[in-house]
């Protein structure tokens, strides 16, 4: 998972950017970047690391210009390279820079395609670099000295043709300005938004959630729809297009269960209000399989699952409280590539309150049960603090399939559920009971708003993906991919290399 901002703005951008992404560093801390332009020249910085790490004041102050893009990345294939740190720069045409959200399905045949038709070469293993060189490809064929916002849709048009998969993109086009677009199916979320500069005249931010809007003064016009392109020229003038034949709204559920920041609203959907419901949700499922349950404590683990597990306890009517004290300064598991280090940070990350568990009935609660291994070791946790029984609930139902949209749990032999029942799961991470949300549950959780939402992406679910595109071959490929490069444990990292400028940035 990624996330994605561009701003076109009367003044310098730079601040607001690195602010967005500040915003935006829970959908990745694997590397983060941020490109602007000024008198027809890039002006690029990224490297692997958080926001506050990658850019120093010097890299600030070379960042000049009114309009720029960012992005926040983690590795969605086990690596860890500086060389796949984003936004990707072509210089034909006209120079052009994208930032990418989610996960191309078709994306070794484009590459293959590209180099074979387009005459393009590919110098990452990256699908946003493909991406990037498709969409490229596509407006030089226009063969335009001066794209019009025409040639830049007609371009869009004949990415959503050859690209399957889901991507939110924002492209920066040199002298020209910001192109934001979302795949057919709207899987990835990619919102924009407007505030009026001290002169009056109209700024522009996209952004992958709708609170990188509020915390840089813009106010949310609406979600990109599926298949629409957003095009903003550097005057500020805005221009909309459908772009694709049949679009339909499919977005990621995943966002509302794990993903997203609780104060960001996607396609209309508030993220609290969902995570609230699944909450109530959980306890009528609680108060149906035991109507005389012991619990005597609801506690949530932090910190998605919070809203949920303060719900689910006013439902049951037992105290919730906080039994789980964070680490801030240890990174989210969940992101962190390779499994050793996600389980060796488990203890460091969260630290039991003894007086919340010690003889207690404590009923814990997660977003979702991935990989198990966290959960399995806070059930221990708890137990160590001296809980008499401790129950688990998930606000998600079992991940039982892989996913190939962009999410880091591609392979089915890491997933807990996958070819287990319930109560082998219960067994495997050490509770004494466990419940799931149901499907329907869940669905019914985040659907009640926006009547334009055709369906959700809920493949990790059921194992259906809305893309039509991913069989078993291609399920395998996946997890041969990521064994291999487990096994082999390469990683870029040469930081000279990291360190990219296209205007003489000295590190």
């Amino acid at each position: 998972m990624c996330g994605i901002v561009g701003i076109v703005s009367t003044s310098n951008v730079n601040q607001l950017l690195y602010d967005a992404l500040t915003v935006l560093q829970h959908r990745g801390q694997d590397a983060a970047g941020i490109v602007t332009f000024q008198d027809d020249r890039f002006f690029l910085r990224k490297d692997n690391g958080l926001v506050r790490d990658v850019f120093h004041t010097r890299h600030m102050r070379r960042l000049v210009g009114n309009v720029g893009i960012g992005h926040v990345r983690y590795p969605t294939a086990g690596s860890s390279s500086s060389a796949e740190a984003q936004p990707f720069y072509v210089n034909s045409p006209y120079g052009i820079t994208l930032a990418h959200n989610g996960n191309l399905t078709n994306a070794d045949d484009l590459s293959s395609d590209l180099f074979r038709t387009d005459l393009r070469h590919i110098n990452t293993n990256s699908d946003s670099e493909v991406l990037l060189n498709v969409f490229a490809h596509e407006l030089q064929k226009l063969g335009k000295l001066n794209p019009s916002k025409d040639e830049i849709f007609s371009a869009v048009r004949a990415v959503h043709k050859r690209c399957r998969g889901a991507y939110a993109v924002i492209a920066m086009i040199t002298g020209y300005g910001i192109v934001g677009f979302r795949d057919p199916n709207g899987i990835r979320p990619v919102c924009y938004g407007v505030r009026e500069s001290e002169s009056g005249q109209k700024e522009y931010m996209i952004a992958s959630e709708s609170v990188a809007l509020d915390a840089g003064g813009f106010s949310i016009v609406r979600d990109i729809a599926p298949g629409e392109a957003v095009y903003i020229e550097t005057d500020g003038t805005l221009y909309t297009e459908q772009c694709a034949e049949s679009p339909k709204l499919y977005p990621c559920i995943f966002e509302h269960v794990y993903f997203a920041r609780p104060d960001s609203i996607m396609d209309r959907v508030s993220v609290y209000k969902a995570r609230l419901r699944m909450g109530e949700t959980l306890a009528d499922k609680v108060l149906k399989e035991r109507p005389e349950h012991d619990i005597d404590v609801v506690i949530p683990i932090p910190d998605t699952s919070r809203t949920s597990a303060m719900q689910m306890a006013f439902q049951l009517g037992v105290k919730y409280r906080e039994g789980f004290i964070k680490n801030r300064y240890i990174g989210r598991t969940f992101i962190m590539p390779g499994q050793k280090m996600r389980k060796k940070s488990v203890r460091q990350k969260l630290n039991p309150i003894d007086l919340e568990f010690r003889g207690k009935n404590v009923m814990l609660v997660d977003d979702s049960i991935v990989r198990g291994t966290t959960c399995k070791e806070i059930v221990q946790m708890a137990r160590d603090a001296g809980a008499r029984k401790v129950y688990f609930a998930s606000a998600a139902p079992p991940v039982r399939y892989p996913n190939v949209y962009g999410i880091d749990m591609p392979s089915a032999s890491e997933l807990i559920a996958h070819e287990c029942t319930v109560e082998e799961i219960r067994d495997q991470i050490g509770a004494d009971w466990l419940v799931y949300q149901d499907l329907e549950d869940l669905i019914a959780s985040v659907s009640d708003v926006n009547d334009n939402i055709d369906g959700w992406e809920c493949s990790v679910f059921t194992g259906n993906y809305v893309t039509g595109d991913v069989d078993e071959a291609y399920l395998n490929r996946l997890d041969s991919l990521r064994k291999d490069e487990s096994r082999s444990g390469e990683m870029i990292t040469d930081d000279d290399n990291a360190i990219i400028d296209l205007h003489n940035d000295e590190d």
